[in-house]
């Protein structure tokens, strides 16, 4: 193991072990942020800090999107979220596209922590797996935020040679309509810029991880199992700072595999696991800052916001919750694989 580890940490030229922390802990991981050396955080996020909200992950067993996909009659739960069988077959898509919609969940507190990392002037950017737009609605803008996997506010005609844009307000209307949105000037079927297995990813990924990481002090490390590249291997882009996990599987890390993570070897020196749900976990590390009840003022103010945006958008109308994120762009992509 400590062979494999490091020779992957050589070729990735991973090799310092300076040691930041004064205890692998979450009391460690507080004392650093508090301490002033901590001033640029990164965030990494994917669909466990929504699970409070409402809205499934994709694996867990049982509870997962991909475990309660068979009503769609799918050849295999991914199949969904593939491009080719999108073109064949869109129906699946904009049904579950109708339960998940953005604008009918409000953010969690772990949502709500990232947006204090924000305020404090710590948060360097949160890249997310999401598309449920959460981190908007808790008050992130286009730049603190790479939407790795897309976003639903922009939607384009997937004919190469079209390409026509258009907005959320009219994806929304297509899609509660119970019609498949086609394209306006070429009738080929329209899909909201999420990224599907077999697109590409934004290039505003790739460019903006080459300038992040290597500045980067702490990595936090939300709601998402690594499973999926080229996001999983983000990790590896650390040089020396520390990776701060909430509810990760320290199997991840045994290998030096699943983002290189090292929790339990004779060898570690920087990076903690928290076991516990994401809110659980934010709570807990808000409270070792001093910000626990700063971050819980936060999310009953926010809540009440978005209840009162929502109640007078009337019956159906909850645009309001999500309306902040509604100027996100399209960009050009770069190449995903799973």
């Amino acid at each position: 193991v400590d062979f494999l580890r490091g020779l992957f940490s050589s070729a990735l030229g991973l090799g310092s072990s300076e040691k930041v922390l004064d205890e692998l802990s979450l009391e460690g991981v507080a004392r650093y942020i508090n301490s002033g050396k901590c001033k640029n955080i990164i965030c990494m996020v994917g669909a466990g800090i929504s699970t409070s909200a409402g809205i499934p992950d994709f694996r867990s067993p049982e509870t997962g999107l991909y475990a309660n996909l068979q009503k769609y009659n799918l050849p295999y739960p991914e199949a969904i979220f593939q491009i080719d069988y999108f073109k064949k077959h869109p129906e699946p898509f904009f049904a579950l596209a109708r339960e998940l919609y953005p604008g009918q969940f409000k953010p969690t507190i772990c949502h709500y922590f990232i947006k204090m990392l924000k305020d404090k002037g710590v948060l360097r950017r949160c890249y997310t797996q999401n598309i449920d737009t959460l981190e908007r609605v808790a008050g992130l803008e286009g730049d603190d935020l790479i939407e790795a996997h897309g976003t639903f506010y922009t939607s384009h005609c997937v004919k190469f040679l079209c390409k026509k844009e258009y907005n959320l307000d009219w994806m929304k209307e297509k899609i509660f309509s119970d019609e498949i949105p086609k394209c306006e000037k070429c009738s080929s079927l329209v899909k909201p810029d999420i990224v599907f297995f077999g697109e590409n990813l934004p290039t505003r990924f790739f460019t903006s991880m080459k300038m992040d990481f290597p500045r980067c002090d702490l990595l936090i490390v939300m709601g998402t199992s690594l499973q999926v590249q080229p996001f999983a291997s983000l990790p590896l882009q650390l040089e020396r700072f520390i990776c701060f996990c909430l509810q990760a599987d320290p199997m991840l890390g045994l290998l030096g595999f699943g983002g290189g993570m090292d929790f339990d070897s004779d060898k570690a020196y920087r990076d903690v696991a928290q076991i516990s749900t994401c809110d659980d976990g934010c709570l807990a590390l808000a409270d070792l800052l001093g910000w626990k009840a700063e971050l819980e003022e936060l999310v009953k103010k926010e809540h009440a916001r978005i209840d009162s945006e929502d109640k007078q958008e009337g019956p159906g109308g909850s645009k309001g919750a999500a309306a902040k994120g509604a100027s996100a762009s399209a960009e050009p992509k770069s190449k995903a694989e799973e």
